[in-house]
């Protein structure tokens, strides 16, 4: 019987999509592998998505149960091994009560003192390794010696659209003229990075049009409420609001049917990359936000960052951090129209 390995990142979708090196990576270790995925409700979808996850186990309704049956689900799955990409004490208990022979986490955990039989000496915080590659550093027990270069992983950062795109979307996709790109805006984080302003998106959106694009706005459903007095201003240069329409399977198959996607360091902007789409994220210089340890990967992954040293005064008011604001929309319409279009869903 082929080895199982599970993989536990169970925080935000960016996250869980710099992760997939990591399933990746076991796929080539050990041929014939499985790999478990074990995430929050919400990134469901991106496992589904994964052609290196061959199942999901929900974060969410495993706390739901008593913890005699989480031991027994843990159990079942006959693991090799367990990988705490992402530290969750209750799951570090877990693997251990579970006797899953080899537990990998990092050192500067004490949890996974007590815990982990395999430890790994890993600093995020002040490391120059981008995120997808101090994830794999968790694979030294399991034989990895290496550190890949990003243009080595960007081919292990893959998703593939589950469901086909619904009619109504796929007709309005359809309807650009020869030369027009579909293009994406996503212009909120919802907390999750500094955030590039409505004003510049805003800007950026009539530029597009004002040379031939075609420009959708997403979001979730709250964020399209944020956002009506701002949709409803520059509704002329927008196509359609898809704020609060799409449910992930859908939103993914969206993607991959445009061209690209702007975004900051947000999921969507690493959804974009992972489906082979063209993603453009806008980042400020300070660590550990830069693109060095965050940027997209993917085939047609790209950022924009204003190199500003000040930028370590905006730790003071990161809401009102200028050093990403001092990005121009006329720099980034430039990148969005040096794109190449892509027809249909990536392949």
């Amino acid at each position: 019987m082929s080895a199982t390995y599970l993989v536990s990142r169970t925080d935000a979708i960016g996250d869980v999509v710099l992760t997939l090196p990591v399933c990746a990576q076991l796929k080539q270790l050990f041929p014939g592998c499985r790999v478990v995925l074990i995430g929050r409700t919400y990134t469901a979808p991106i496992a589904a998505a994964c052609p290196w996850v061959d199942d999901f186990l929900n974060f969410d309704v495993l706390q739901q149960m008593p913890e005699a049956e989480q031991v027994v689900q843990l159990r079942s799955y006959e693991a090799a091994a367990i990988i705490h990409v992402f530290p969750k004490k209750i799951l570090a208990r877990l693997a251990q009560k579970a006797k899953i022979p080899l537990r990998i986490g990092t050192r500067n955990r004490w949890l996974h003192w007590l815990t982990c039989n395999r430890l790994v000496a890993l600093s995020r915080r002040h490391s120059p390794l981008h995120e997808a590659q101090l994830n794999l550093a968790l694979l030294q027990p399991l034989g990895l010696t290496e550190t890949p270069s990003l243009e080595e992983l960007a081919p292990l950062v893959r998703l593939e659209p589950t469901e086909p795109l619904v009619p109504e979307w796929q007709e309005l996709l359809g309807q650009r003229r020869p030369g027009q790109l579909n293009v994406i805006l996503h212009p909120r984080s919802r907390g999750s990075a500094r955030e590039w302003g409505l004003p510049h998106f805003g800007r950026l959106a009539q530029l597009l049009h004002e040379v031939g694009h075609r420009v959708f706005i997403t979001g979730t459903a709250a964020e399209g409420q944020e956002l009506a007095a701002w949709l409803a201003e520059h509704a002329f240069f927008i196509t359609a609001d898809l704020t609060g329409k799409l449910e992930l399977p859908q939103f993914l198959s969206f993607i991959a049917a445009a061209d690209g996607l702007v975004a900051g360091s947000t999921g969507p902007l690493h959804l974009a990359a992972a489906l082979g789409r063209h993603a453009l994220g806008l980042y400020p210089p300070i660590r550990p936000m830069h693109p060095g340890r965050w940027a997209p990967l993917g085939p047609y992954a790209q950022f924009v960052v204003f190199d500003n040293p000040g930028c370590e005064n905006c730790r003071k008011a990161p809401a009102a951090c200028l050093c990403i604001k001092l990005i121009e929309p006329i720099t980034v319409a430039a990148q969005v129209s040096a794109w190449q279009l892509l027809s249909g869903p990536a392949s």
